[in-house]
Parts: C-alpha cells; structure tokens; sequence
C-alpha cells in the first residue's frame, strides 16, 4: 500500500508539473504562474503604447456600503482561465465574470457574520484546481478554491459556483478545527489568502492577529486533498519534537506553546520539484520575546517543504528571534536567473532581497551576518546578529542628518525627538524610552511582494521607507495612561496589551506634531534590480503627495512618494503595472528606465496586486481591484479593465 501512495502521489506530482506553465494569454494562479512570478508573455500593450490604454469595463460587487465589525479591503487579483474570470471578495462572495465585458456569469454568497473583527478583513483571491481523473463537464471536474476570511476551506464548482458536495462537509472544511493553539482573543485566526494547489493537494497557511498574547493561535500549515478535504499532512512552524534541530532554538518553558510564526502571505508552489515555499512570520508577541528567547527557527523563514509529505527540505531565517514584526509578508517567487539557475527570490520587511537556490538554499548573492544592538528590556535577548543580504533596496541605517520635515519648525521638532529616542542602528529592540524602526513594521518590502522579468532578468520591488518608534509600557504605568489614549490607524498611535508579557506596546509612525514624517521623502519607492549584476538599475518615488489630507497629513513635495501596499507585475511588452499607492492611481512604469507611461485615477486606491490576459477578441487587458480598505485608501468596490481602443492593438 505504501508504495501504491507513492506511485499515487509521483503521478499527481509530475501531471501538475507538466500543467504548471499557463496559457500564454490566462493567468491561473495569484501570481499567473505557481511560482509566482507575476510575468505575462503578452506584448501587445507596449511602451509605445501604454498611454493609449483607456477603461475597457467596470464591475462594482456590492459590498462597499456593506458596515462590518471593521472596515473590509477589496484586495483581490482576479484568475483568468480558459475564457473565465474567476474572483472572491472580502465578505465571501464568489464571482465567475466574462472577461471581455465584465458581465456577472455566476455569483456564489459564502455566509459570513458581518459584525466580526478580524485584524484585516480582506480576500486576496481564489485558487483553481483541475481533477485530472474526472470525465470532462463532470461535476466539479473543475473547481475554485477559496479560504473565506472566517478560516473556512471552501470548493465550487467552476462551471456554475455550486459547493462540491464530495468536499469536506457540504464542500466546506473547518480550518480552526485541529489547530494547537485555539483563538485567544475573538477573531484572531483568519484567511486572507488563496491557497496554493500542487498536484492533488492544497495547501494552506493563515493569518493571526499576533500580537494578542504569547500563547495566541497557532500557525499550523496544513495539505487537503483536493477532491475530498481530507487532511493529508500538518507542519508546525514552532517545533513540538525535541528531536527536531530547530527545537532546541525556542527557549523557556512556555515556548513551544509559542503562537503565530504562521504563513499568511502566498505560498508558493514548484511542482516539478514537489516543493512548497513558505514564507513564515513572526512568533507571538511581535515586540516582547522573552517568553520563546533563542532565535525561534522556523519562524522569520523561507521554509522549503516536500509537498507530498510535508516534510522539511530546506530553510533560512531572514531575522533571527524577531523583536520587530518583521513577517515575510511578501510571498516567494520562483524564478529562473539569467545564467540559468533556478531560484526563490525573498523580499522582506527590513528592505533586503534575498535570492536563494531553490533545491538548497544556499544564498546566491552575498549574505553576511551583521552584528546589531542588545535590548536593554529586562528579560530579553536579543539575537546578536541578523542576515544582510547585498541586495538592499531600502535598508540604510539612519543618521542625525537624515532627520527631515516638511518645515525647518517640523525638522527642529523631529531632531529634538530624536535625541530621546533609542537607535542605535538597524535591528534597535524595542525599549521603554521608544525605540526608531526603519524600515517600520509595514515594510520596507510589504506583502505586495516582487515581480519579475523572466525576459529582462529585472526583479521589481514596490518598498516603503517611512520609520515608526515603538515604546514599550510597563503594565503600572499602562493603568494609568490608557483612560487618556485612544486607538488609532498606521498613521496615528497603536496600543496592544500583549498578555502574557509585563509589557503594552505603543507603535506609531514617526511624525511631528504637525503629522510631517521625521524621515526624508521617498516615502515610497519602486526598484528595479538586475538579478545578472545585482546592481540596482533604477529606483523611483512610487505615488505622490495628493491626498494626503484625507489623513491628516500636511502637503508634501510631489515627488515625496508614498506608502503603497499592493504588488506589480511586468510583461513582454516591456512595462512594470503597479497600483498600491494612497493616491490611488494605477500606473505603468517603463520596465528598463522607471519612467511613468500611463496613469489613471481610481475610485479608490489599487491596494491590490493587478494581472493581464488575453480576450476572446484579441484584446489585452489589464485588471486591478480598486477599492481601497474603508479607511487610508478609500472605500470602493469596483474590479477594473483597461484595454487598447479597439482600433489601436
């Protein structure tokens, strides 16, 4: 019987791969190919021509004025496959659409309790599966994969959007059920990714609200067969075996019972190989480690497992015992180098970009181990050193001569601040006197991740560069402080009673009294990257100062840039698309210059990674989900298609 599985699972294994290069006009996966490299073949938007593109149609799904427990993000990039668009939205509507004209073919409602408070309320897509066993028009043959933001695995029938009843429990598997650690606060444990499908199986990672307490959910990263639901394997990002070589990195008593370090972004999936790739976050809680000292293994990782049985086949860790919520919020992307080599890139929150091996994962450019501060908190202990790779494209350490304002009173202010705070240089741990991060918990190099032009051998990486100070409060002086504070966004201050710990933390951007950033402009770049050199070719402001006092933010030179959240893709045609930006335009950047060709004004801001296919009538068309997330980026609800005039492709 044993070999029987095998054989089972080698056929599964080698049918998928021989499935894993797309159509050269669909985009099947979140990132068009399992790997995900964001890279479309099409060529006939070009730099010529991007300027012509206009709005080809618009879908609005409904959920805009929709009131939740919080705000919901429409983060969504749609799949096209074989004449179908296929799309989920943040409170669990999935959506079949004619990809030429936007029209609705189907629509399945996913019940979800409205009045919930997830820590982000967001769909970030759907999955397709393909069952290569069943007759053709058979019954879920063909189905769309979707993890609802309540932690529910979910399988339709792609031709109408029904539940494939063979699936779990009425094509519905309970993914809180089994966990190690259940929810500790509320809605603590939610999807907010598509999962990746890999031969017969899917596999799927989640999202924890992890800074609640120390023993929070836990990050289990679980396969389910694709046709029945059944789970087939689990891997635990804290090690539960003392025979494990990472056991030994989580110190304490309480520490294996440790939560989070869990994988929320997209894995990605090499099927040739039989490999998945997970990119691991941080340990619970973010900014107090006392509790799990050592340097947490697993966690702060690009964890290589065998697919077909969830076993370890290689690892790194990007930040050793983390102290700074620095997740591998970006996901992977499985890339082939100029020189032939086959390889992962890793972007990260501290700004690196990291290119490994992708059957080793030895590093392929430099990595040094950089000593860094010591946490001067009682109880702590930080890691004595941090990787650094050579490819940076936003880590700098900060000097007094960097402080800025928008005016000399803002600059004086944010220098006189300055001197009060802790810094030390990259990787400073958090302290009570408040400790300056840069890049801030947001990125540096965020969840929209890297693209890749297989064609130029260019990575493209969206970053942030604004700095946040982190404060950590002692619970006696916390009791007296917090009837006088108030909660507030990114850009306002934060506070998190992290149980378990004798601290609450307060985290806030680094602004002036006047909300100018204490940091100079860009706030926000795009990059490009020669992955033949390692040299960066061109670096841009990505977004301008409009809007900004839709957040009580002063104006700022045009050229400042700006927070984005939202990753890009590049084609053949030579262009890198990106929306992201707070000023909520898409645009179209020249892949080998940085030089904007096309933008065009949102309802709302892009916070979503776009893609590009090829129409029943011969059109190319680029989509993106323009709906902000109800509060920095506005609130919309529209799915939107660019295209050519008809005349022009």
């Amino acid at each position: 019987m044993k070999n029987l599985l095998v054989c089972v699972f080698a056929s599964s294994f080698a049918a998928a791969a021989l499935a894993a290069e797309p159509a050269a006009g669909d985009w099947p996966n979140y990132g068009r190919t399992p790997g995900g490299e964001r890279h479309s073949p099409l060529t006939q938007i070009t730099r010529d021509n991007a300027g012509q593109l206009t709005l080809a149609w618009e879908y609005k799904t409904g959920e805009a004025g929709i009131e939740t427990g919080n705000p919901t993000a429409l983060e969504a990039t749609p799949l096209v496959i074989a004449g179908t668009m296929y799309l989920a939205t943040p409170l669990g509507k999935v959506v079949a659409l004619d990809p030429v004209t936007g029209a609705q073919r189907w629509a399945r409602e996913i019940k979800i309790k409205r009045k919930r408070y997830f820590g982000d309320w967001v769909s970030r897509g759907v999955s397709f599966w393909s069952d290569s066993q069943a007759k053709t028009g058979a019954r879920c043959a063909r189905r769309i994969i979707v993890a609802v933001i309540d932690a529910r695995l979910i399988a339709l029938d792609a031709a109408d959007g029904k539940p494939c009843a063979g699936f779990g429990q009425g094509g519905s598997v309970n993914l809180i059920a089994g966990l190690r650690n259940k929810q500790s606060f509320g809605d603590e444990y939610e999807q907010t990714s598509p999962p990746a499908i890999i031969g017969d199986l899917i596999v799927v990672g989640s999202a924890v609200a992890d800074n609640n307490s120390t023993v929070g959910a836990s990050g289990e990263v679980r396969a389910f067969d694709a046709r029945t639901g059944a789970l087939r394997w689990t891997w635990n990002p804290v090690p539960q075996d003392a025979s494990d070589p990472a056991y030994g990195t989580w110190q304490g008593p309480e520490a294996h019972r440790t939560g989070g370090a869990n994988t929320w972004s997209i894995i990605a999936a090499d099927p040739k190989r039989d490999l998945v790739f997970l990119p691991t976050t941080s340990p619970a809680v973010d900014y107090f480690g006392g509790a799990r000292l050592g340097d947490n293994r697993y966690a702060n990782s690009l964890v290589a497992l065998h697919a077909s049985t969830g076993k370890i086949a290689w690892h790194f860790q990007v930040v050793h015992h983390d102290l700074w919520d620095y997740d591998n919020a970006a996901p992977p992307a499985l890339v082939t180098l100029p020189d032939g080599r086959d390889a992962v890139l890793q972007g990260t929150k501290t700004a690196q970009l990291f290119v490994f091996d992708r059957d080793t994962g030895a590093p392929l450019f430099p990595v040094q181990e950089l000593g860094v501060p010591k946490s001067d908190v009682a109880g702590e202990q930080a890691a004595p050193t941090q990787p650094l790779s050579s490819l940076g494209p936003g880590f700098r350490r900060l000097t007094a001569d960097d402080i800025w304002g928008a005016t000399p009173a803002d600059k004086a202010e944010c220098a006189q601040r300055f001197a009060t705070l802790r810094y030390d240089g990259p990787f400073t741990p958090p302290s009570e006197k408040g400790t300056v991060m840069l890049p801030a918990n947001i990125g540096g190099v965020h969840w929209g991740g890297v693209a890749y032009d297989s064609d130029r051998g260019i990575a493209i990486v969206p970053n942030n560069r604004l700095a946040a100070v982190v404060t950590l409060i002692p619970r006696d002086k916390w009791k007296v402080m917090r009837e006088k504070l108030t909660s507030g966004e990114r850009v306002g201050k934060e506070f998190t009673d992290m149980h378990g710990t004798p601290y609450v933390m307060q985290r806030e951007i680094w602004l002036s009294s006047k909300r100018s950033p204490c940091t100079a402009p860009p706030f926000g770049s795009l990059t490009a990257i020669s992955l033949k050199t390692g040299k960066t070719i061109w670096d841009v402001p990505l977004g301008t100062g409009e809007g900004l006092d839709k957040i009580g933010l002063p104006p700022l030179p045009a050229d400042s840039g700006m927070v984005n959240l939202g990753g890009a893709i590049t084609t053949a045609g030579g262009l890198v698309f990106i929306g992201a930006t707070l000023d909520a335009y898409i645009r179209a950047f020249d892949v080998e210059t940085g030089a904007v060709l096309w933008k065009y004004k949102l309802p709302a801001g892009g916070k979503a990674t776009p893609m590009t296919y090829l129409g029943a009538d011969g059109r190319q068309y680029v989509v993106i989900s323009a709906g902000g997330d109800g509060k920095s980026w506005g609130k919309a609800d529209s799915i939107m298609a660019f295209a050519l005039p008809k005349a022009a492709h």
